[in-house]
């Protein structure tokens, strides 16, 4: 299972990186100037800091969806979750990532679907002690 560790974020902290314009694949202009725009985590992604966690994911239950062991999910808890949305479920005082499947919810179950073909999707029916904690809505990757 892919569990996730939940860390409270710091949206005080201005985090800013400046980039170029774009990154061409032909001839670079040497006349071109680079841009000085910046990009805020803070302001361009979190939507609601008051709301929006931190998790470090444990475990490969996602790796078809692109989400591997030790990413870090960024959770917004004020988000309405979805049908196929990629979602922080609590079941049984743990967390887990996974994503959301309501199709069988007039049956009176619903589906927590991992991305792996290894692992069977978790049945949550309405005796089970369960929540949605959050929406995942970006991911960060390390590539090294």
């Amino acid at each position: 299972m892919a569990n996730i560790q939940i860390i409270q974020g710091d949206f005080e902290k201005k985090l800013k990186l400046q980039f170029a314009p774009g990154i061409k694949a032909g001839f670079p202009s040497p006349a071109e100037d680079y841009s000085h725009e910046t990009l805020d985590f803070n302001r361009d992604l979190i939507r609601n800091p008051e709301a929006t966690f931190y998790g470090k994911v444990e475990g490969d239950s996602m790796i078809e969806a692109g989400i591997n062991d030790g990413d870090i999910a960024v959770i917004d808890r004020s988000v309405e979750p979805r049908d196929g949305d990629v979602v922080v479920g609590y079941i049984n005082e743990e967390f887990t990532i996974k994503f959301l499947d309501l199709t069988h919810r007039n049956e009176g179950f619903i589906e927590l679907r991992p991305a792996n073909k290894d692992f069977k999707p978790i049945r949550i029916d309405a005796d089970d002690d369960f929540e949605v904690w959050g929406v995942v809505v970006w991911t960060i990757k390390n590539w090294r």
